[in-house]
């Protein structure tokens, strides 16, 4: 995958204010999810940038994305733009697109919290390897 296959965001920055304003919301207990994973994914490193982009909060390695959370109606999604290609030895990911991946969250105990950590810091190194 080449620089112009990735997601990039010129506009993204750190800490945005909107962002967590967004986090913030309705339902609580998804949002808390929500929050408690983008919160692993800012943690990262010092390159980690931030944008809300189609209405969702996305992180990024500098400019380019290599994570997103977004809270539905019953669930809550920790994606990876690059996930197709990231090792999953418990096989989180969902999805079937050529290269984003996804993990469904229905709960805060509903998933290997050390493996989807896990998932977050590979997603950070592989995306900062390709640029």
């Amino acid at each position: 995958m080449n620089k112009s296959e990735l997601f990039v965001f010129t506009e993204a920055g750190k800490y945005l204010p909107e962002i967590d304003e967004w986090l913030s919301g309705e339902p609580s207990e998804l949002f808390s999810i929500a929050r408690q994973w983008f919160a692993k994914f800012r943690q990262c490193g010092d390159d980690v940038n931030e944008v809300l982009h189609d209405g969702c909060p996305v992180a990024c390695v500098s400019d380019v994305a290599f994570g997103y959370v977004n809270v539905f109606n019953t669930h809550v999604n920790v994606g990876f733009p690059a996930g197709a290609s990231l090792q999953d030895p418990l096989k989180l990911l969902e999805g079937t697109g050529k290269r984003m991946r996804h993990v469904k969250l229905r709960t805060a105990n509903g998933v290997d919290s050390r493996a989807l950590g896990e998932l977050i810091e590979r997603a950070y190194v592989d995306m900062k390897g390709r640029l």
